[in-house]
């Protein structure tokens, strides 16, 4: 047992799942795709004439796939070590391990391994397809282990940065939000870091070369470069192999083991949770107090035994008088243990009376996703400030020359705010059925009086509501670019509708895969890897569109058999537990209508990227509504499809 029982279990079982083994397969298939579809557009539009035109080939291929695959498993990694621990403590069977002879280290060693074991296969899986690669020239071997030696060491610290938020906070959405904030503003500090934003120097030493010690991005990027150091052929480690990467490869070490060491020395003191013991401590404080007054009862109703055996020359309306006394202190004593009961069971402070719709009630009036979601919103506020004051920085120098600032230099800041809002709130509306079912409420809500439309309109409801800040400030910046002359009217229009679907797109995915899977770590897996999917493919295709070629009007038949297989697995995802045709339709007219809204956004026919984001995102996102509410009872599992 290297890293303890529950790490054993996992390898145990991982074998015998059949995820497993279509996992490794999908994963291949998918990087082959990608390899295949590079080809195709190169061909189609060049031609080969000579090795070094599959030398140029094999170095561009290689300069996307490894930041692609470094990009999925850095935050697939964080992402699935925090809802592995979070789903142990919604089900409330951390307490248990906690009770075992496990020590602190095999419990969180054994559970990050665990929750990271998929991602580990996944990367040993690909080493062939990389090293196939490097048969076509333009690279060597020495710079595909710096690559996956870089990804290792990521999903190492990734993970361990997931499993102690996990270990740390009380709710699933907390932790994935708070390890998601910290490895999008890790990343973005680093970077602005390299771009100069902060100086050329800190400490006497180049800010680039501290961030390509401290950014996996900017590390990703010097490992795949062939190094001057390999020249001569020799292939060792000793500096010669690990020499630009070196300081990376420390770095993250050390933040590995820090982060591992406080959540191993923590673990105990963070779990179980503040709520669990103030809940222990009441229950004990009643018993104490219920046990005191069962005496005092106790020693009353003997008094009054001893009283009357003695009253013997006592009259009997004296009697009388010591009954009616006896029966007076016994209904006070009953009175103290119902009050103290009914306190223990009852919420503190006013009542408040619950709205027509409970579940949209519960979403915005309660705590039902912990105490520190301020925190998280607050966060995220901060770092979409600091976008707006470098986008707003960004505009008035380019004023400044006379010039107007182009998309491109726009999307550089907005981009990943919107895709971070876009995770995160696909994040608040699959957590917020998982938790109901970790926490054993799902199966009572179905038992109850609530409408389907109650349901669903209320978990969408509370997740607009929670994540307001994270769809305010895109939605805000869309306006900003109209107001200071960036966008035009119609262009501005476009984004701001545009972005209004794809929210409403990644919410309704997050409810329609917390509907259909019970596992915590499979929904939020499932429902990420498809907000993942979307817009990581629309980034490497638009990628493979600008490297391999310049005609985009013929690249449909390149890009075809991407289109296909991307549309069998999003119906594979959204419609195997609950097919319809509307879903059908949807998922293989997603990925059609994404490539032409990519190929009218590089040649920059705007308002055809609006109509087939409406029309692609829109109608999917109907798909997944109607069926949720109409099949209410199949889509949550009461009951099967005929």
């Amino acid at each position: 047992m290297l890293f303890g029982p529950v790490f054993t279990r996992e390898v145990t079982i991982a074998p015998r799942r059949e995820r497993t083994f279509l996992s490794r397969s999908v994963y291949v298939a998918l990087l082959l795709l990608l390899i295949c579809t590079a080809w195709l557009v190169m061909t189609g539009t060049q031609m080969i004439r000579d090795p070094g035109d599959f030398a140029r080939f094999g170095s561009r291929l290689f300069q996307l796939l490894a930041p692609l695959q470094l990009v999925i498993f850095f935050f697939f990694s964080g992402m699935l070590a925090a809802g592995a621990v979070a789903q142990e403590k919604d089900r409330k069977t951390l307490v248990l391990l906690l009770l075992t002879r496990m020590s602190n280290g095999e419990l969180v060693l054994g559970k990050l391994m665990a929750s990271l074991l998929m991602v580990l296969i996944l990367l040993v899986t690909s080493v062939p397809v990389f090293m196939l690669i490097s048969l076509l020239g333009g690279i060597s071997h020495a710079q595909v282990v710096r690559v996956f030696l870089v990804t290792l060491v990521s999903v190492l610290a990734c993970g361990s940065l997931g499993s102690c938020v996990a270990l740390w906070r009380e709710k699933t959405f907390q932790a994935l939000a708070i390890t998601v904030l910290i490895l999008v503003t890790w990343l973005g500090f680093w970077e602005a870091v390299a771009n100069g934003l902060f100086g050329r120097t800190w400490f006497d030493i180049s800010t680039i070369t501290l961030a390509r010690t401290m950014s996996p991005r900017q590390a990703i990027t010097l490992a795949s470069r062939p190094s001057l150091e390999l020249s001569s052929g020799v292939f060792g480690f000793g500096g010669v192999l690990l020499g630009p990467i070196a300081g990376f490869l420390a770095a993250f070490a050390v933040l590995t083991v820090l982060i591992n060491a406080v959540a191993i020395f923590m673990v105990r003191v963070w779990n179980p949770s503040r709520e669990l013991r103030q809940t222990s401590a009441e229950q004990d404080t009643w018993r104490k107090e219920s046990t005191e007054l069962s005496t005092a009862y106790h020693k009353q109703t003997q008094s009054a035994d001893r009283r009357v055996q003695s009253g013997g020359n006592e009259t009997h309306s004296d009697l009388r008088t010591l009954d009616s006394e006896l029966d007076t202190e016994l209904c006070t004593l009953n009175s103290e243990l119902e009050g103290k009961a009914l306190a223990t069971h009852s919420a503190p402070g006013k009542v408040r009376h619950v709205w027509d719709n409970p579940i949209v009630w519960r979403e915005i009036c309660t705590r039902a996703y912990g105490r520190k979601t301020l925190v998280i919103r607050l966060a995220y506020v901060a770092l979409a400030v600091c976008c707006v004051v470098l986008l707003h920085k960004l505009i008035q120098d380019v004023y400044a020359t006379g010039l107007t600032a182009t998309i491109p230099q726009l999307a550089m800041y907005f981009i990943p705010l919107l895709i971070l809002s876009l995770v995160l709130v696909n994040a608040q509306a699959v957590t917020s059925l998982t938790s109901e079912r970790d926490g054993g409420t799902f199966d009572l809500l179905l038992a109850s009086d609530i409408t389907p439309k109650e349901f669903v309109y209320g978990k969408l409801g509370g997740t607009f509501f929670n994540m307001k800040e994270m769809v305010f400030f895109p939605l805000f910046l869309a306006l900003y670019f109209w107001w200071f002359g960036a966008l035009s009217g119609t262009n501005a229009f476009f984004l701001f509708v545009g972005l209004t679907i794809l929210y409403s797109f990644v919410a309704m995915v997050g409810v329609h895969i917390g509907m259909q899977y019970e596992n915590t770590r499979n929904a939020v897996a499932v429902s990420l890897g498809v907000v993942f999917f979307l817009f990581l493919g629309i980034s490497a295709c638009m990628w493979i569109m600008v490297a391999f070629s310049g005609s985009f009007g013929a690249q449909l038949q390149p890009f075809l058999a991407f289109m296909v297989g991307g549309g069998v697995g999003l119906y594979a995802v959204l419609g195997a537990k609950n097919p319809s045709a509307a879903i059908g339709l949807a998922s293989f007219l997603l990925p059609v209508m994404t490539f032409y809204a990519i190929t009218s956004l590089l040649l920059g026919f705007y308002h055809y990227v609006f109509v087939a984001t409406v029309i692609a995102y829109g109608f999917t996102t109907v798909a997944m509504l109607i069926p949720a509410i109409d099949e209410f009872d199949v889509a949550t599992g009461r009951t099967t499809a005929d």
